[in-house]
Parts: structure tokens; sequence; C-alpha cells
């Protein structure tokens, strides 16, 4: 076979890659979305569109953060009769939470309406309920998929969840419709539903364990998700609290929409980070469990450098054409010096660009940690970035009034992130920091020079 097909031919079926397809594609839909929304609402409607996804985020965090990184883990080890137990208690868990949730939010609005509908926050209350009813059976899906590395269905998933909806808003934009954001908050749920009505009958989310839900499952997956909850969540909250203290500051919804902007390329960022970050953690977390320490080594630098070095590009074409990345997100709206006097939309973009480059160590600590059956050392290492990222955003934004300050917060979190998650792997397993670079240089010139390292 010829280096090229023979190379080609293995990307192609390359879990690594598959991983990669499953959130581009959707990474790649929701930023068409997201410049469609920007473009057919003005930009205090379209920050309560920011507002509505980033509080429906913070909420899916929770949801699925107490058992979902706990299923994946345990399933990785399993046999047949263990992980029927553990898939049908982690949709228990998940249907409880769900319920619990929905009761909350509604009571909370028929109680405080008319605050509620006064706010920012008036689309969660009203959809939000009705959003973790529809996407509950394709995120458990997902997640088993996820598990058993089938990352070919999760691109299926992702592909349909985010395309139809990119087809609808091109209409909606296009053709004039001019339809209220009530109107695209409604379809987006019907399409949800869908797809986690296909991913019911193709017997994927595993309702049919349901029946198999015992004590000790629950209890092994509430045991180690307490922790992961508790630090996705916080994780969550590091890129959401900048949306959440912005949108209750003097600076208002307009400066939402304008700090969307480039928050919009760390979630791109996010999206190499989650492919590879899927990918490596049943395998990280295998090796852990059968004390494979070399063989955790080498995939903890392998995957570490690998992505920084894979980074470097990207940070690099995102600083040279940050004007015209602005331009094909926002539009010519945000590259009006006067849109909020004294800010830049461009300079935060070039901000969040740079900080880039701490990512894959950032994230790949946490996932090293969680599959090392560690995951309270991750959590410590969230909560301390997340009261970092308050203190410097309540500091930014009511003593400073500057998104730039918020965007320099962020820098500080995750520099103290990416140390602290070293620190506390490095007392484990005792690691070189040469090796990350090293072994993440040699990984990427050996895929494309000759056969993979490991039998991927």
């Amino acid at each position: 076979m010829k280096p090229k097909q023979e190379i080609l031919d293995r990307t192609l079926y390359n879990k690594n890659f598959l991983s990669l397809a499953g959130n581009g594609s959707s990474a790649v839909f929701g930023l068409i979305n997201f410049a469609l929304l920007a473009r057919t609402f003005n930009s205090s409607v379209f920050g309560e569109w920011i507002v509505y996804l980033a509080t429906a985020g913070f909420i899916e965090m929770f949801r699925f953060g107490l058992t979902n990184s706990a299923l994946v883990r345990f399933l990785s080890g399993a046999d047949t009769e263990e992980k029927q137990k553990l898939i049908g208690s982690n949709y228990a868990v998940g249907i409880v939470i769900t319920l619990g949730i929905i009761v909350i939010l509604y009571l909370a609005y028929f109680i405080f309406r008319n605050p509620i509908v006064n706010s920012p926050y008036k689309l969660f209350f009203i959809w939000y309920p009705i959003l973790a009813i529809v996407n509950l059976p394709f995120n458990n899906a997902i997640t088993i998929l996820q598990a058993e590395e089938r990352f070919l269905e999760i691109f299926y998933i992702r592909l349909l969840n985010v395309s139809f909806f990119s087809v609808f808003l091109c209409l909606n934009y296009f053709l004039n419709w001019d339809t209220s954001l009530d109107t695209v908050i409604l379809v987006h749920l019907v399409l949800n539903l869908l797809v986690s009505v296909g991913c019911i009958l193709k017997k994927w989310d595993g309702i049919a364990y349901l029946g198999h839900t015992d004590k000790h499952s629950l209890k092994t997956l509430l045991n180690f998700g307490k922790f992961t909850t508790l630090t996705l969540v916080g994780s969550n909250l590091l890129r959401s609290a900048d949306t959440f203290i912005i949108s209750i500051s003097p600076l208002g919804s307009k400066a939402v929409a304008m700090y969307a902007i480039p928050l919009k390329l760390t979630e791109m960022l996010q999206i190499p980070l989650r492919s590879f970050a899927a990918a490596a953690y049943p395998r990280l977390s295998r090796a852990s469990i059968k004390n494979e320490l070399g063989k955790f080594k080498w995939y903890f630098y392998s995957y570490t450098g690998g992505m920084t070095f894979l980074f470097i590009p990207i940070i690099l074409v995102g600083f040279v054409f940050a004007d015209i990345f602005v331009l094909i997100l926002g539009g010519r709206e945000y590259l009006n010096p006067d849109l909020i006097p004294g800010q830049s939309t461009v300079l935060l973009f070039k901000i969040f660009v740079l900080y880039g480059i701490m990512l894959p160590l950032d994230r790949m600590t946490g996932v090293a940690l969680n599959s090392m059956n560690k995951p309270e050392k991750d959590f410590y290492k969230v909560l301390v970035m997340v009261v970092a990222n308050i203190i410097g955003d309540l500091i930014a934004v009511f003593i400073f009034k500057s998104l730039i300050g918020v965007a320099l917060a962020t820098w500080l979190f995750t520099f103290i992130g990416m140390v602290l998650g070293y620190h506390f792997i490095d007392r484990e397993i005792n690691l070189k920091f040469s090796m990350i670079f090293k072994i993440g240089w040699a990984s990427i010139i050996h895929y494309f020079c000759r056969k993979p390292l490991d039998n991927e």
C-alpha cells in the first residue's frame, strides 16, 4: 500500500480521529449556528441566547457529571453483568436528578415570576426543564459509546444533533422568516427529541438495562461521582462565570455578546481537547486499573505533548488573523470600537488565542487524575481555579469595568490549574516534564511517517 494511502486509511479508522470528527463536526455546525444567530438578532437578544446556553451548560455538567465520568471509567474494566448494572444505575440516577431539577426550576419560576421574567435568565427557567427531558437519552448514549470506544456512532449522534438546526437557522436567516428567539429554542428542543428517539430505537442509550439497577453499582458510581460532579460543575463555571458576572455588571447584555465572540474561540479550542481526552480516558483508565505504570505515563506524555504541538499553528493563525475571525464569528458590528467604549473584541480575541497554549496540559492532568481514581485531587485543582477566576472577574468588571481584565483573569486561573494538576500527578507517578514534549513530538512524527506507536 502506498504511504499516503496507508496514512489516510489509518487516520479514517483511528479512534482519535473519529473522536475528533465527532466533536469537530458538531463544533463546525455550532460555529455556523453562532454566526447566524449573531446576525439574526441584535446584540441584546443575542446576549439572552448566550445566557440561556451558558446557564443550561452549567446545569448539564451537574446532571451528567455525577455519574458519566464514573461510568466510563468502570465500564472500561467490567464484565457483561457488571456493565448492565452500571448502565442501568446510571440511567436511574439521571432520571432522578432530571426530575429534581425540573421541580426546583418550575417552583422557583412560579414563586419568583416577576424578577425572573425581567432578568436575562427568563428563557432558561421556561425552556431548560423541557431540554433536560429530551436530551437525557442521547447524552447517556454518548457516555456508553465513549466507554466502548465506539466513536463512529458518537460522530453520527453529534452530527445529527446540530446539522438540522443549522439548516433551520440558514433558512430562517436567508429567507427572512423573522422568527422569535422562543421559536428558535422550540425548534432546537424538537431536534434534540428526535435524536434521543433515534438513540432509544438503536438501543444505544441503555434504557433497556434500567431494571438491572442495584445498590452496589449506585454506590460505586456516586462515590466516584461526588467529586467529578463538583469538578465538572467547577470546570463549567470557569467558562460560564465570566458570562454570569458580566451579565449582572454595569457593562450589560452588549458586553455579554461582545465577550461571547472571543469566548467562542475557547470552545473551538476545546474541540480537539475534548476529542483526544475522550479517546485517552478509557485507555488511561485501563492502564491504571491494570497497574501498567509505563503505559499510563506514555499515554499521558503523548496526548499532552501531541496536543500542545498541534495547537501551536492554530494559535499563530488565530493571533495574526484575529480581526478576520471576529468578522466571521460576529459580523462588522463587533469590529466597531464604539460598540462599548474602551473595549476591543479583537484584542480580547488575541488574548484568548494565546492562552490556548496552556489548555492541553491543564485538560490532560484532569483526565489523568480521574483515570487514577483520584477525582478528589482534580476537584481541589478546579476549586482553586474557580476561586481565582471569580475574584479576578469581580475586580475586572466592578472596579476596572474592563473585559480585558476578565480575559487576563482567565490566563491566571488556567496557569494555576496547569501547575497544580501537574504537581498532583507528579506526586503519584513521578513524571518528567521534558518527556511531554519529547514523546509528544515523537508520536506525531511517528504517526505520519511510520506505523502507530501502539495498536490503535
